[in-house]
């Protein structure tokens, strides 16, 4: 009975996998990568593979005129008459001829002016006609790398079995993705995923899909998520490129296409260069053939890509309508060549004059049940573009590689393997697993050590253990853990230890212990803090001791919320200077451990205490997209249409000073945009109230971000003050906090002479504080990004001036973005 069923589910898969196919060669024999290949007036087509090789999925045996167009070659419509399948039906192609009228006036303005003319004059209209549609869509993405190292900078490079061979090169990523679409311009899409294929990981899901692939030539910007380029036939294109008529040729309905080619005006800005296809009388888009620059996208590790869009004419219903779109990219850095190629295939489009209201919502990306289990039959049957001999190998490959890493025998073999202990595991870490996916880790010591004037030299380090709950669920999205931690810290010249840690599952943690924490916790990270104290002995840490335990719960509400609450007992005690040493000697002292006082060497800005606290808190990110998973969602981000808020009421009771209780109320929002080739901006507000706060606890007040070493991470600031001095701003009353930044791409920089070259972005920004409790601050900031040589720019600088009641000071403060790697 098993193998009649499978019989007959083979010659199920046998008759709906009913092919033309063939090779598709140029005049010299060499195959023709990524043709297009379409059935005469509709929208049943596919694409070639990289080797001209394709395979053209038809219903029924026949009569069919099939239309092979690739950009540089004549398209040629050929009949055929299918009687039995498979078809085997082989093309060459000639090259194109162009032609080009000779002009008479020297000075003459270039042809091409006037067909883009008309195209920009056209645009919104040839768009309309392609601005709501459904069809069915196929994805297929490789990512190659080359001359991978042994070690990068001292540290082994860690590559999963079957990814690269002994010269450091292979397929690091393939995947495939079949899927129904709606979309409806601007950005309107639903996409419904029927299959999804990732080499070597059968639970996995291509990333490879329609979102963020819709790249639109008839609107002013094509978005590349970082950046906005600009449409060569945008409103303003002509003040970005210069054009020239390459020449003209007459497709197969006799309908005559100009060849343009695109040169940038300023090499930095974010344009295009290449060529675009332009239809005249309609002045619809043929095709576009462009090259982008890695640094015009400012992105340093990607040398160029390239992408190629065709569309096909429809005598029926006149509409020229993308039916395949290849983009590869090359990229490098370290010595390491990367290399990429997404192949795009539209096919059997239905076009709508409008859609149901709730046709679109929240839920943009929908994947079927069992979409990532289709068997090789399915996609020997649906796959539209042949794989390559490399990517069936790959393919092969890695799945033998993943049914044997899966396997019991070969996870006990490995565990058994790394889970040998070493004497040097004392210092580096140690690491034991069990056939369970249990995971129980120790850091080691061997860490960059804190310096601070309370402890002197710290020393940290953790163990920790992961437990799966449910260990036979597949779903990652589903699964769940028992997690423990314990971490440890060990000041020398305070001669204490602390220990603290947490456990959690489900949401709830249990946390408890001793620990040593700054007055403001965002106020200066561990190595800024230790190398401005050990250099320029300027100790900007200030600390204390709290011993606690609390119990808190976090939980999704919908998509992209959260809501939570928290109750805590705490203890905690003042701390004094313990060490004074440093490398470099100068005529200062350290300051105190006392923010309010700080040359009184014995005060202390509180009371030893203890506390209660509760707290609830809920964060709000409205609009906020989302994908569906056979068993679970996932937020999408999507910056630029909505804000975010958080708020959080927190109330201090039963403590052993009556004076330290109080209740506290903050709500902030924030709000992230784009402007086009304009640039980023983003804005964030805050607010909060204390009642009954007039004796609390100094541990409790509001401090104020500041910045006295005039070094940070680099990234958008958004929460800081680039010039405050530490503790000099804080309140037990009310405040009112915003800060700005708009980073303009390139925008200004791109056009100022010789300034071009160096691909800096000017950013400007403004803060301000107020409060009853301190005159109002201000901050304005102007300042580079994106600095530095070839592809590491990895430093920002700012000119900040502030004012309180006048001119306070200004400062240059530098933005280093590999801080956090440290920390």
């Amino acid at each position: 009975m098993h193998k009649l069923l499978t019989a007959v589910f083979l010659l199920l898969a046998a008759a709906a996998h009913s092919q033309i196919k063939g090779i598709i060669t140029s005049s010299t024999g060499e195959g023709i990568p990524f043709v297009s290949i379409t059935i005469e007036n509709t929208y049943t087509g596919t694409t070639a593979n990289e080797n001209g090789q394709y395979e053209l999925t038809v219903k029924n045996p026949g009569t069919y005129t099939i239309i092979f167009q690739s950009i540089g070659f004549k398209t040629k419509k050929v009949p055929v008459d299918v009687k039995s399948f498979p078809h085997q039906l082989n093309v060459v192609l000639a090259d194109e001829n162009y032609e080009l009228k000779e002009l008479t006036i020297s000075n003459a303005e270039d042809p091409a002016y006037a067909v883009i003319r008309q195209a920009v004059a056209h645009r919104k209209e040839n768009s309309a006609k392609t601005g709501r549609f459904e069809a069915d869509f196929y994805s297929k993405g490789i990512f190659r790398v080359k001359d991978l190292p042994k070690k990068i900078m001292g540290l082994k490079v860690e590559v999963p079995d079957g990814m690269v061979d002994s010269t450091g090169s292979g397929i690091l990523y393939l995947s495939e993705t079949v899927s129904h679409i709606t979309f409806e311009q601007p950005d309107n899409l639903k996409e419904r995923i029927i299959a999804s294929k990732v080499s070597g990981n059968d639970n996995g899901f291509s990333y490879n899909t329609a979102m963020n692939t819709y790249y639109n030539f008839y609107d002013n910007y094509v978005d590349f998520d970082d950046i906005q380029m600009i449409s060569p036939i945008a409103g303003s294109a002509m003040n970005y490129y210069k054009y020239k008529l390459e020449g003209t040729f007459f497709d197969e309905n006799n309908n005559q296409i100009n060849k343009i080619k695109l040169i940038p005006r300023r090499d930095k800005e974010p344009v295009f260069e290449g060529y675009i296809y332009i239809v005249d009388d309609s002045w619809a888009i043929y095709a576009v053939d462009v090259d982008i620059k890695g640094y015009r996208m400012q992105q340093p590790f990607l040398e160029t890509m390239n992408l190629q869009q065709n569309f096909t004419y429809n005598q029926t219903n006149g509409i020229w309508a993308k039916n395949s779109q290849t983009f590869d990219f090359k990229a490098g850095g370290f010595g390491i060549k990367f290399s990429g190629k997404f192949s795009h295939i539209y096919t059997n489009y239905v076009f709508h004059d409008r859609f149901e209201k709730k046709t679109f919502g929240k839920e943009v990306i929908v994947i079927e049940d069992e979409a990532n289990k289709k068997d090789s039959v399915y996609w020997n049957a649906m796959r539209p573009i042949p794989l390559t001999e490399e990517e069936a190998t790959d393919y092969t490959r890695k799945d033998s590689i993943q049914e044997r890493k899966n396997s019991q025998v070969y996870k006990d073999s490995i565990n058994h393997k790394l889970n040998k202990f070493h004497l040097a595991d004392v210092l580096t870490g140690y690491t034991y697993r069990n056939g369970k996916d249990a995971r129980f880790t120790y850091d080691g010591v061997l860490k960059l050590p804190g310096y601070n004037t309370v402890q002197g030299w710290n020393l940290d380090t953790k163990v920790a253990a992961a437990i799966p709950l449910n260990p036979e669920e597949k779903d990652e999205s589903k699964k769940k853990s028992f997690t423990a931690v314990a971490n440890f810290n060990y000041g020398i010249a305070e001669e204490r230890l602390r220990v603290n840690g947490y456990v959690g599952a489900y949401g709830f943690w249990l946390s408890g212990g001793n620990s040593i924490e700054q007055f403001n916790p965002s106020n200066i990270s561990t190595l800024v803090n230790s190398v401005s104290t050990l250099f320029f002995k300027d100790n900007y840490m200030k600390l204390f001791d709290k011993t606690f335990a609390a119990l808190s719960y976090n939980t999704q509400i919908g998509i992209g919320n959260t809501i939570g609450a928290s109750v805590q007992y705490l203890r905690r005690r003042p701390l004094y200077n313990n060490a004074n040493w440093t490398f470099i000697k100068n005529d200062h002292d350290y300051t105190s451990n006392d923010p309010l006082n700080p040359y009184n060497y014995e005060s202390a800005p509180f009371q030893t205490h203890t506390l209660y606290k509760a707290a609830v808190s809920a964060n709000f990110n409205f609009g906020l997209k989302y994908k569906s998973f056979p068993n679970g969602r996932k937020s999408v981000l999507n910056y630029g249409e909505y804000p975010t808020l958080n708020m959080r009421y927190e109330k201090a009771f039963g403590s052993s000073i009556k004076d330290y209780e109080y209740d506290y109320f903050t709500l902030g929002g924030s709000y992230k945009t784009n402007f086009g080739n304009k640039g980023d901006f983003g804005v964030a507000l805050k607010a909060g109230l204390f009642l009954n706060g007039d004796d609390i606890a100094f541990t409790d007040y509001k401090h104020l971000n500041g910045n006295e070493t005039h070094i940070y991470s680099g990234a958008q600031n958004l929460s800081r003050f680039n010039n405050l001095p530490y503790y000099s701003l804080y309140t037990n009353t009310s405040y009112v906090e915003l800060h700005a930044e708009h980073n303009f791409k390139g925008y200004i920089m791109n056009k100022i002479p010789v300034l071009n070259y160096l691909q800096w972005n000017l950013i400007v920004g403004f803060h301000m504080a107020s409060s009853p409790d301190f005159k109002n601050y201000q901050e304005y900031t102007a300042g580079f990004d994106n600095i530095g040589i070839g592809n590491f720019r990895m430093l920002r600088v700012d000119y900040v001036r502030s004012y309180q009641g006048g001119f306070q000071s200004d400062a240059i403060v530098f933005g280093l973005k590999f801080l956090d790697l440290f920390e």
